[in-house]
């Protein structure tokens, strides 16, 4: 597309980013994904409690979920708009990276999360598909790295991949 040329661009005053005459948003980073639930405490039991993500920020009607990196951030549907849908028919699916799938999913069983998918293993890695609360679906991906010294080894669950 650029036939080996880098393209070229630059930022102008209003904080857009112009490449090759088109103007962009200047967007550093994900900050955060949210999700709007039907029930703020049940999320947050499933996405704290039960998941084990850590709090970061959390208001009355807002809380945010992580420590790096893009956010989860749960808000109440009902101040902002009616909750229609599954996450199927949304196309919405979060993607949580995890060290050991298998134990993660034997962990989410055992305290009755609903499974919506088992483990299947790709190229990349390792994959199953669980549901929260509000029947978004969460993927649980183990990677495969080729270089075996950056697959952890020994974790279990939720830890970092």
């Amino acid at each position: 597309m650029w036939n080996g040329l880098k393209p070229w661009s630059k930022f102008n005053d209003n904080g857009f980013k112009e490449l090759l005459g088109k103007k962009f948003v200047n967007i550093k980073k994900v900050g955060n994904v949210i999700l709007a639930v039907k029930d703020i405490d049940k999320s947050i039991q499933f996405y704290h409690e039960i998941i084990g993500l850590p709090i970061k920020n959390q208001r009355r009607s807002w809380v945010d979920l992580g420590t790096s990196g893009a956010l989860l951030s749960l808000h109440p549907a009902s101040l902002t708009a009616q909750h229609i849908g599954s996450s199927i028919e949304n196309g919405i699916t979060i993607g949580f990276l995890v060290g050991d799938v298998k134990s993660a999913v034997d962990e989410l069983r055992a305290k009755g999360v609903k499974i919506h998918r088992d483990i299947v293993e790709k190229d990349a890695g390792k994959n199953a598909v669980i549901l929260d609360p509000d029947d978004y679906l969460i993927s649980l991906f183990e990677p495969i790295f080729s270089d075996s010294a950056q697959q952890t080894g020994g974790y279990q669950g939720f830890t970092p991949a």
